[in-house]
C-alpha cells in the first residue's frame, strides 16, 4: 500500500497550530459524549470509551479534557444527541471520498458537506457508492528514530496484529476492528502512539496530475475537515509529498 495517504493525515496533526488543535479536541470530545451516552462513563465497561480514550491520547488531549467531557456527557444536563451519518462521493478526476459526520442537525450537514463536494468539482453520490473500495481497519502508528523493526513486530504480531508496515522510523500495525483494542491494549505499554484507531483504509490509490485537480482537492478536505460536524474524511488520493 502507499505511504502517502497512510501518513498524511498523521503528519498534519502533528504539525496543527492551536486553532487547529482546538477543532481535533472538540471532535474528538463528541465522540465521547455518544460513547459514554451509549455504554457509561467507565472505560473498563465500555470498549467503545476506550479506544475513543486511547484516540484521544495519541491526539494529545489533556486528561483533564477527556475527563472533563465524560463527567459532561454522563451528567443529566448535557441533553445534545449527536447522529452518526457516513456520506460518500467523489472528488475530482473520481477520487473516493467518505465522509464521517456527528451532527446535531442532520438537514445542515448534509448541505455543508454537499456544498464541500460541489465547490471543488466533487459530487456526492449514494450509500455505498465508494465504500465498498476501502476496508474498515485498526491502525495504530508509532514513531520513533529508537524503534526497533524486529521488536516491534514481534510485539506486534504476538499481540495479535494482522500486518506490520515498518518505513524511516514509523511502525503503522494494521488489526482487523474486532482485534483492535486487544491489540491496541497490549502495546500501550510499551509504545507511545502517534494515532490509535479504526478507520476507513484504501484497498487502491489513485493520482491526481492536473494542477487544478490538485489545489481543488486539496481545497476540498480543508473544507470537510474544517467542518465541525466531520469527524473523519478517508480518500483514496496518493497525495504528493508537499501536500502531506
Amino acid at each position: 500500500m502507499s505511504g502517502h495517504s497512510k501518513w498524511s493525515t498523521i503528519k498534519r496533526k502533528k504539525g496543527a497550530n492551536d486553532a487547529q488543535r482546538a477543532k481535533i479536541f472538540t471532535k474528538i470530545a463528541r465522540e465521547i459524549i455518544v460513547a459514554v451516552k451509549a455504554g457509561g462513563p467507565d472505560p473498563e465497561n465500555n470498549s467503545s470509551l476506550k479506544d475513543v480514550i486511547a484516540k484521544a491520547r495519541s491526539n494529545n488531549m489533556p486528561n483533564d479534557n477527556i475527563n472533563r467531557t465524560i463527567k459532561k456527557a454522563a451528567g443529566d444536563n448535557d441533553t445534545t444527541d449527536y447522529e452518526t451519518i457516513t456520506y460518500e462521493g467523489y472528488g475530482p478526476s473520481g477520487v473516493a471520498v467518505i465522509v464521517n459526520t456527528l451532527t446535531d442537525n442532520r438537514n445542515r450537514t448534509a448541505a455543508d458537506v454537499r456544498h464541500a463536494f460541489d465547490k471543488f468539482g466533487g459530487n456526492m453520490g449514494q450509500s455505498g457508492c465508494v465504500s465498498f473500495m476501502f476496508d474498515r481497519k485498526g491502525v495504530i502508528v508509532i514513531e520513533g528514530d529508537e524503534l526497533d523493526e524486529d521488536d516491534v513486530t514481534m510485539d506486534a504480531l504476538d499481540a495479535g496484529a494482522d500486518d506490520i508496515d515498518f518505513e524511516d522510523g514509523i511502525a503503522e500495525i494494521t488489526t482487523t476492528p474486532e482485534d483492535f483494542s486487544a491489540v491496541r491494549e497490549a502495546l500501550e505499554s510499551k509504545y507511545t502512539f502517534s494515532t490509535a484507531e479504526i478507520r476507513m483504509v484504501p484497498q487502491t490509490m489513485a493520482e491526481l496530475t492536473s494542477e487544478d485537480d490538485i489545489k481543488n482537492m486539496s481545497r476540498m478536505l480543508e473544507m470537510l475537515e474544517d467542518n465541525d460536524d466531520v469527524q473523519d474524511v478517508y480518500h483514496n488520493w496518493d497525495m504528493p509529498d508537499d501536500e502531506d
